[in-house]
């Protein structure tokens, strides 16, 4: 069994810049994982925003706490805690916080394309 939290060494060394407007730490990462990337969880403080971008492998965001505004391509959706939000390879994405609390995701990143197992 691999557990890890928040508060695990390993993760709290992992602890980065998100995308110019959270902090992200990654939770679980591949090679650990067979058939995935990462779990990572960021979080976005209110009136912050994960800068848009495009990502070489497919995503979820999944929304922990908070109210935020996701951008998906050219579709715009108001997200709220227990939302999971697919991301295609290569959409452009973003999210900011819509809300006055700190707004928490976890991200699930499948592997690129053609790297291995």
């Amino acid at each position: 069994m691999l557990l890890r939290n928040l508060d695990h060494p390993q993760v709290k060394e992992t602890r980065y810049r998100a995308h110019g407007g959270g902090t992200a730490h990654m939770i679980l990462t591949h090679p650990s994982l067979a058939s995935l990337m990462f779990l990572a969880h960021a979080s976005v403080p209110p009136g912050a925003k994960l800068l848009g971008h495009r990502d070489p492998m497919e995503e979820i965001y999944i929304i922990q706490t908070g109210r935020g505004l996701m951008q998906v391509d050219d579709e715009l959706r108001e997200v709220f805690p227990g939302d999971a939000v697919h991301l295609p390879i290569g959409s452009f994405h973003e999210l900011t916080n819509i809300g006055e609390e700190v707004l928490e995701i976890l991200v699930v990143a499948g592997l690129m394309p053609g790297q291995a197992l």
